[in-house]
C-alpha cells in the first residue's frame, strides 16, 4: 500500500514539473506545485460543496439539535474535513516536500493556519451570502480565492517552512 502512494506521489510530482517547465524562469517549483495542487484540492472543494449545498441539505438548514446550521454553513462544515485531508496531503507529500518538521508538528501548524482560514471562510460566507446577497456557489469562489493568498503565506513560512533564518547572539554583537 505505501509502495503505491509513493508510486502515485512520484507520478504526480513528475507531472506537475513536467507542466513547469515552460514556466521554470518565472515561478519557482514549490509555487507552482502549491497553485496547482491547491487548484486541484480548490475545485475539488467547490464540486463538493455544490453537491453538498444543493443536494445533500437541498438547500435547507440542518437541524443539529443543539443549533441549525443555514445550507451554506452546514455545506462548508461538512466538506471541510475532507478537503482539510487532501489539502494537507498535497502540501506535505507533493509541494513542501523539503520541509525538516517532523509529520505530527507540520500538521499541528497546518491545523492552526487552516484554523485561520475557518474564520476567514466563515465571516466571509455569511457576508457575501446574507449581506450582500449573493448565491451561495459564487460566495464560495469569491471567499476561495481570497483565503488561498493567506493560506499560502503561512504554510510556506509557518507550516512547511524550509529554512531556518540565523539569529544574531548578543554576546557576537557585543565582540
Amino acid at each position: 500500500m505505501i509502495n503505491i502512494f509513493r508510486k502515485t506521489r512520484d507520478l504526480i510530482i513528475h507531472m506537475l514539473d513536467w507542466f513547469h517547465k515552460p514556466f521554470n524562469d518565472y515561478i519557482p517549483k514549490e509555487t507552482f506545485r502549491y497553485a496547482a495542487t491547491g487548484g486541484i484540492n480548490t475545485v475539488f472543494d467547490i464540486i463538493l460543496y455544490f453537491m453538498f449545498y444543493n443536494f445533500v441539505f437541498n438547500k435547507q438548514n440542518v437541524d443539529l439539535q443543539i443549533l441549525t446550521l443555514s445550507p451554506h454553513i452546514a455545506a462548508f462544515v461538512f466538506v471541510f474535513p475532507i478537503t482539510f485531508t487532501t489539502g494537507f496531503i498535497f502540501a506535505k507529500y507533493v509541494t513542501f516536500t523539503q520541509s525538516p518538521l517532523k509529520g505530527r508538528i507540520q500538521l499541528f501548524r497546518y491545523g492552526v493556519s487552516v484554523g485561520g482560514s475557518i474564520v476567514l471562510n466563515y465571516i466571509l460566507l455569511k457576508v457575501f451570502v446574507e449581506v450582500f446577497d449573493w448565491y451561495a456557489t459564487i460566495s464560495k469562489i469569491a471567499t476561495t480565492l481570497l483565503v488561498i493568498v493567506y493560506s499560502y503565506v503561512l504554510q510556506k513560512h509557518f507550516t512547511f517552512k524550509t529554512g531556518k533564518k540565523t539569529l544574531v547572539k548578543l554576546d557576537e554583537v557585543i565582540d
